[in-house]
């Protein structure tokens, strides 16, 4: 089969997708997002599904364009959706989904932002500026888009005949008269703090288009819905300077902004920017059913998140917990050896019995590096006296940095301790606690 890559870039289904045309010349494509083929299984199976539909789902997806930081061409996608809702709260329950989710995979709170906006507030702007060719519209969109790399001045520029850039290659604007550009950016400056602040001066750029009073809204529902639930500006705030899908997204939009400072290979700060984003897509189901269904949602690169994090410094394996280790003496007791291991899991906590033919130093460092909390050791002393040795992993990592005496190390034998058996799972549980 010939690569993807290889077809050529004229007629092509759609830009970014990796497509190829079979001998018959019908297309196939690699999945590009998760949204396509749940628009698709929400057309065919609509009469029997749970109205709203609420679902999620992960898996691999391809893109064909330039890779960069972490940007690659193919990576894990998590996606969620809600189908057949059109109510704004919909959309900030995707929203309020989205900063926990990002939270609970490893951005702590405070570390990223969720900006949102409408399309139909922009589209409100197109009026109030005068603009109704389609072309032009684009235009003055992908010069917004452009606001956080160019500034207010790059901007202006592209909004009116065009800009040069550094190296002299020219892109031409938007064709705004100054006074409707001016508007534009003023419409993009709104975003002035607290989310209820940033609707009361979008209303004096927007307010009296029937499409801009929609969005605003929208908005306003959105942001009681999110005060709700707890969601305050510092995680989620109304941001008029994005755009996402130009010809894609119908109504609010969203995106999560990095906020952690990151750093380049070389060592250099570089700006990470989005983590992910979504918005309500309401025309897409509509390309298989012809008739018109809303849906909201938002998905994230499992692959890009885990790039943020490491440009950011942070330990991407501190949240992630092995089992505790049942370390292994003698052949002959590996039913003894997983009478613990199943004492444990029936208690609920992750155990396993080492199944290589290593010494008990490599099966230390296996447990060690599985970052499990705790290793249990039983030999036969300790199955003569009724006992077992637990080692506590956690602390014996952290008083690891303090210890330079090596015989020292080796006399104490630091988070160590021989229990009762019937105090296994207790004791096993409080380092547990401890770690957590």
């Amino acid at each position: 089969m010939r690569s993807a890559s290889s077809s050529p870039d004229a007629d092509r289904p759609n830009e970014g997708v990796f497509a190829l045309q079979d001998d018959d010349e019908q297309w196939m494509a690699l999945r590009y997002d998760l949204t396509a083929p749940l628009a698709r299984f929400a057309a065919q199976n609509w009469e029997t599904l749970p109205k709203p539909f609420r679902r999620y789902a992960f898996g691999t997806v391809w893109r064909n364009e330039k890779p960069g930081p972490g940007r690659f061409r193919e990576f894990t996608q998590c996606d969620a959706d809600t189908v057949g809702s059109a109510r704004p709260e919909a959309d900030a329950e995707i929203i309020a989904m989205a900063a926990q989710g990002l939270e609970a995979a490893g951005l702590p709170s405070g570390s990223a932002i969720l900006k949102i906006n409408n399309r139909k507030l922009l589209n409100g702007l197109m009026t109030a500026a005068g603009v109704t060719d389609e072309g032009q519209k684009l235009g003055v969109l992908r010069a917004v888009d452009k606001l956080d790399r160019l500034g207010p001045d790059g901007v202006r520029l592209l909004l009116g005949e065009g800009r040069k850039d550094e190296s002299g290659a020219f892109t031409k604007g938007a064709g705004l008269n100054a006074a409707a550009a001016e508007r534009v950016l003023a419409f993009t400056a709104a975003g002035v703090g607290g989310r209820r602040e940033t609707l009361d001066a979008l209303a004096n750029v927007v307010g009296g288009s029937e499409e801009g009073d929609a969005g605003l809204a929208e908005l306003a529902a959105i942001d009681a819905a999110l005060t709700g639930l707890g969601v305050g500006p510092d995680r989620a705030l109304i941001d008029p300077s994005v755009v996402r899908g130009l010809e894609y997204y119908t109504g609010p939009v969203f995106e999560a902004e990095l906020l952690l400072s990151t750093l380049d290979e070389k060592g250099q700060p570089m700006r990470f920017g989005s983590v992910g984003g979504g918005g309500r897509y309401d025309d897409l189901v509509a390309r298989f059913t012809g008739e018109r269904t809303p849906a909201t949602g938002f998905s994230f690169g499992v692959s890009r998140l885990a790039a943020a994090l490491r440009a950011a410094n942070r330990d991407l394996t501190a949240q992630v917990r092995g089992p505790v280790v049942v370390i292994v003496f003698d052949q002959a007791l590996m039913a003894d050896y997983f009478a613990v291991a199943g004492e444990l899991r029936a208690a609920g906590i992750p155990a396993e019995v080492y199944l290589g033919q290593s010494g008990m130093k490599a099966q230390m460092k296996y447990a060690d590096r599985r970052l499990s909390p705790a290793a249990v050791i039983v030999g036969e002393d300790e199955l003569k006296a009724g006992t077992v040795t637990i080692k506590d992993l956690d602390l014996g990592r952290e008083l690891s940095r303090k210890v330079t005496d090596n015989a020292e190390w080796r006399e104490q034998r630091p988070g160590q301790q021989t229990v009762a058996r019937s105090e296994l799972v207790a004791t096993v549980r409080k380092i547990l606690d401890a770690g957590s």
